[in-house]
């Protein structure tokens, strides 16, 4: 259907600058709906290429977080060949709504909270906004408290006196938020600048914890010789199951904030390219760097350390615990500003714009991500997988799968940006049917941890969530009218 004569003003606001891409042709006045950090980004912001979106996933994949999820699954009970199994079928799956999603981020240069108006309306953007940002907030927490746990043993391993000294633990933990908070605030050219040249040292230094192993245990053969503690098929689909959809689960927050990163990349076959290369691939290398470290443990120390932190305090050298904590920091460091700031910093702007820009919204997330309590969910494997993952995957899994179905099932990926900065435009203000939808995808995926017998429910509650809301919202919406780009001018 063409656009009505309203909308077709609206679309003419915008250009066509570069093969697929668009941008705004002047600012919207809508002050409600716009700030500087929420505007879409003009074609000469966006620059990056292939492998500042691959580098950008190395930095986002080498991190503790992948570390301790693959060590979770070898400490739970599987061997090194089924836990290798399920990260790179978990990665492969979450691959897909990921570059689907960055597609309209790239295309229009819009970040997470806009495009989540096309869908949800200008204020119901809110609604997906706040519960993405949420869980961000807890992933900042949790990235935190391990980089000031990485900093106290430094300080510890260097100065013995530094653990008599009070509050020893929560000064290294606010020394590290303050650190996070400064590179917020220097902006996105600094987090680009931070990947390119630390992804490549964080591979080295991995590949270096990996030999350390090897050299103490013997070689790869008695690492990998661990046998799976799983008796029975039906034994291991019951940890396998969950565990998917923990691994779904762990970018479940990136594959619906990825505009946010993606609206910089220089063209879709960047974004696309970048992130094949760079997600898959890393993720399964350091996760085997997290399996064989941790089988390794159970070799050496005689039981199975999944926390990276603890094992490099019993490194024995001073020298090498230092520079490995070093390395720690930075994994730490990079993936907490790119993967857990910059999202949650644009839906916070997007409940204020005219007063909470990236860096109020930034300082707001490291805020929050402290009262979350990120000791308490890191206190073993199975509250960390389990709880946490799976948990929140159950309200992340449904917002996907609206996304994807209005973007490239009923909008066919068209989209007016003048439309998405007015209170009054064409996707109005709220729509209920993306909220039905929403909830009806949560409940669902939640069912399973009141009904027993429907536990497989909640097992795979990103899948079930996604599902959900994706058939039922593109029930509720067919026939809704198109945008129609033919006529939008060339920049």
């Amino acid at each position: 259907m063409r656009a009505t004569m309203p909308q077709f003003v609206r679309v003419q606001a915008m250009r066509r600058v570069r093969g697929d891409l668009y941008e705004l042709r002047e600012p919207s006045a809508d002050a409600r709906l716009w700030n500087k950090d929420l505007a879409p980004t003009r074609i000469e912001q966006r620059t990056w290429t292939t492998y500042n979106m691959a580098s950008l996933w190395v930095g986002l994949s080498v991190c503790i977080p992948t570390y301790m999820l693959a060590a979770g699954l070898v400490d739970g009970g599987m061997s090194w060949w089924q836990a290798m199994l399920t990260i790179m079928l978990g990665n492969l799956i979450v691959l897909v709504p990921m570059v689907l999603i960055a597609h309209p981020g790239t295309r229009y240069g819009i970040p997470f909270p806009v495009l989540a108006r096309a869908s949800f309306g200008t204020r119901g953007a809110n609604v997906p906004a706040i519960l993405r940002g949420l869980v961000a907030c807890g992933w900042f927490g949790i990235q935190t408290w391990i980089g000031g746990q990485a900093i106290h043993t430094m300080l510890r391993t260097a100065f013995p006196a530094w653990e008599k000294l009070p509050g020893a633990v929560w000064i290294s933990f606010f020394a590290f938020w303050l650190w996070n908070m400064y590179i917020v605030v220097r902006g996105s050219n600094s987090i680009k600048r931070l990947e390119a040249w630390a992804a490549p040292f964080l591979l080295v230094a991995g590949l270096a914890l990996l030999g350390w192993a090897m050299a103490r245990a013997g070689g790869l053969g008695p690492i990998l010789a661990r046998p799976s503690r799983f008796q029975t098929t039906g034994k291991f689909l019951a940890f396998f199951v969950p565990s998917l959809t923990a691994m779904v689960g762990f970018w479940a927050t990136l594959a619906l904030n990825i505009p946010d990163l993606s609206r910089f990349a220089r063209d879709q076959r960047a974004q696309i390219r970048g992130q094949a290369y760079g997600l898959p691939t890393t993720m399964t290398l350091f996760s085997f760097i997290g399996v064989a470290v941790t089988s390794a443990s159970v070799l050496i120390f005689g039981q199975a350390i999944w926390d990276p932190v603890a094992l490099l305090s019993r490194l024995g050298s001073p020298l090498v615990i230092l520079i490995s904590l070093f390395a720690l920091l930075i994994a730490t460091l990079t993936t907490n500003v790119a993967a857990n700031v910059v999202g949650p910093a644009n839906d916070f702007a997007n409940l204020w714009p005219s007063r909470i820009n990236f860096a109020v919204g930034g300082i707001l997330t490291g805020i929050v991500g402290i009262v979350i309590r990120p000791w308490w969910l890191l206190k073993d494997y199975g509250t960390y997988i389990f709880g946490w993952l799976v948990g929140y995957s159950s309200f992340l899994g449904p917002i996907a799968g609206i996304f994807i179905a209005d973007y490239w099932l009923i909008r066919k990926g068209r989209l007016s940006l003048a439309d998405l900065y007015a209170s009054d435009g064409i996707y109005g203000r709220w729509n209920w049917k993306a909220l039905v939808s929403l909830v009806a995808g949560v409940t669902v995926a939640l069912i399973g941890l009141v009904v027993p017998a429907l536990r497989v429910l909640y097992d795979y509650a990103w899948f079930v969530g996604f599902g959900v809301a994706f058939v039922l919202y593109w029930a509720l919406m067919r026939g809704t009218p198109v945008v129609d780009l033919a006529g939008v001018p060339e920049g």
